[in-house]
């Protein structure tokens, strides 16, 4: 067990003096890697971020149905509860004449000519049952639904509505974060491999330039893993340095963006909230950034080593 941990610290040891020594010939695998994992790091945040706006969105939509003086307050809450039993349906609100005036008045408060107008004519405001979906691809079932006969009779217009632009909206920032997503895995795709190809190569000068020195280890009956060990861990090391400085990138974007520029959006990704998110799982996604830079780099180097060093696998 002593002389096992005593290899691996020289693996280590040997590891980084030979990343030391070999600093120029790193500087442009750690930079591809800095941009690959960046990439991931935006696209992880900015994914979170759409998804947290679509279902802002979503919570406000909701299908009314406006029911007819006659219905009594038991006949609406009957109606409320068997809504409430359906499969597509979130949430169900029923609002009683003056319930559904008081938030006409709440949600017109700049509007002082409308609510004025609203009380002269005593309470035009009819009872409303308000169903919010679980899923806005949802809404025809739910209309379709609550359009049956015994439920239509009891309804103003004989059919629910709904707010329309806040589905079109949804349905716009859902089609820009499909293509958003697939657009940043190709980039990522792409720019891995660059990675990969550009660590790749950097083993292999490195392995030209000590291959004297690897020839007597060989002589000297050194294994293919003490061999190859120092290799692997010069490839971790610019992942782990690249993960860092990715998360650090994204961090000083943040930075400028509530600082300087004193923005809380960006089109449609809100800066606040990836701000947040960013801050809360902060070491999650360090931690993400190093790992995917470590997997980078030491699969890299396990198949330069393989392929020049011409180990034996068995």
């Amino acid at each position: 067990m002593k002389r096992r941990l005593i290899t691996l610290y020289r693996i280590i040891h040997t590891g980084i003096v030979n990343f030391i020594r070999n600093i120029s010939l790193a500087v442009a695998a750690i930079a591809v890697m800095v941009v690959t994992l960046t990439i991931v790091l935006f696209s992880v945040i900015t994914n979170a971020t759409f998804t947290n706006t679509i279902g802002q969105i979503t919570s406000k939509i909701d299908v009314s149905v406006f029911l007819k003086e006659s219905v009594t307050d038991a006949q609406a809450e009957s109606f409320a509860s068997e809504v409430r039993q359906q499969p597509d349906v979130a949430k169900v609100i029923y609002l009683n004449k003056q319930q559904a005036l008081q938030t006409y008045i709440n949600e017109n408060q700049g509007n002082q000519d409308l609510i004025t107008a609203v009380n002269e004519t005593g309470n035009p405001i009819p009872a409303t049952i308000e169903v919010f979906p679980k899923n806005l691809n949802n809404i025809n079932e739910i209309e379709s639904y609550l359009t049956q006969p015994q439920y239509s009779a009891m309804q103003i217009s004989g059919s629910p509505s709904y707010n329309g632009d806040k589905k079109v909206a949804i349905d716009n920032i859902t089609h820009a974060t499909d293509v958003l997503r697939k657009i940043g895995i190709i980039t990522i795709a792409v720019f891995a491999v660059i990675c990969a190809l550009i660590i790749f190569n950097t083993i292999q000068m490195a392995i030209f330039n000590r291959r004297d020195e690897i020839t007597i280890m060989r002589l000297l009956g050194a294994s293919t893993g003490y061999i190859r060990g120092p290799f692997i861990v010069e490839s971790i090391i610019y992942g782990i340095l690249s993960g860092v400085l990715s998360v650090l990138i994204i961090n000083s974007a943040f930075l400028a963006a509530n600082g300087a520029l004193q923005a809380s959006s960006l089109g449609l990704l809100d800066i606040s909230y990836a701000n947040q998110y960013f801050d809360t799982y902060f070491w999650r996604l360090l931690a993400l950034q190093v790992a995917i830079g470590i997997i980078i780099g030491a699969v890299s180097s396990i198949i330069a080593t393989r392929r020049y060093l011409k180990f034996k696998t068995q």
